[in-house]
């Protein structure tokens, strides 16, 4: 079984390499690796010729925002899983592609896997700042503020096929408008792994600050009503006690 990993980077000369060498130690050796790097100037596209010979697809080209880049490289993707690692996160050991590998294989019915996932300083990756630990999906998971991190996040090529690509309209809460598309509107069969498979540096777009969380919420209301789907009383508040809560 093959499983396409997608990294997409723009100007991170900084933390591309640990990404690349996350995915390259993995001890599951059929992947595809694919970098879609949005025409870098500071230095990161070398560093990824570095790695040429052990690297599938390469393209290096403008595009309109990381959401375009992720679309880029799931339209190239030719493996059977598809998982997305951004320039600034790694795998949490070498064995977490052969844990999803295995999981597919023995549950040939199988749709999506997600895991935990925790978030780490920029300039040191040891020092855990916040556990985002998640649940078994259910019919009330959304509603209740939860979502899976979306880079512990893997799901069968033919999921991105029936459900389409990212929406490019949302340009903070894409990855969640395609979630709540894929898990409440198309109800494809999940499963939980409660384990880490993500460590995430802090200063994703979304988080960086007061009004980018502000129009990111915006966003995931938008993305409630993109989808027909009713915003749940006390919506908000729910999602802001639970990402407290990652904290304590």
């Amino acid at each position: 079984m093959k499983i396409s990993i997608i990294t997409v980077v723009y100007n991170n000369v900084k933390t591309i390499r640990t990404a690349i060498e996350s995915v390259l130690k993995q001890s599951y050796n059929n992947i595809e690796y694919i970098i879609i790097d949005g025409a870098s100037n500071d230095g990161t596209i070398d560093i990824i010729n570095e790695y040429r010979d052990k690297i599938a697809l390469i393209i290096s080209d403008k595009d309109d925002g990381i959401y375009d880049a992720m679309n880029k490289g799931i339209k190239k993707a030719t493996g059977n899983i598809i998982g997305i690692l951004n320039s600034d996160d790694i795998y949490e050991n070498n064995k977490i592609l052969e844990i999803v590998a295995t999981e597919f294989i023995n549950n040939n019915d199988l749709d999506a896997l997600y895991g935990d996932l925790v978030y780490v300083t920029k300039d040191d990756i040891s020092r855990i700042v916040r556990k985002w630990i998640s649940c078994e999906y259910d019919k009330t998971f959304f509603e209740r503020g939860e979502v899976p991190p979306h880079p512990a996040l893997f799901l069968k090529n033919k999921v991105y096929l029936i459900a389409g690509l990212f929406n490019l309209d949302f340009k903070l809460a894409s990855d969640y408008e395609l979630m709540i598309r894929i898990f409440k509107k198309f109800n494809f069969k999940s499963k939980y792994i409660n384990k880490v498979f993500v460590r995430m540096r802090l200063g994703g777009a979304t988080n960086k600050s007061f009004k980018n969380i502000y129009l990111g919420n915006i966003e995931i209301i938008k993305a409630w009503k993109k989808n027909d789907l009713n915003l749940p009383f006390l919506f908000i508040p729910k999602r802001i006690l639970k990402r407290i809560t990652q904290f304590l």
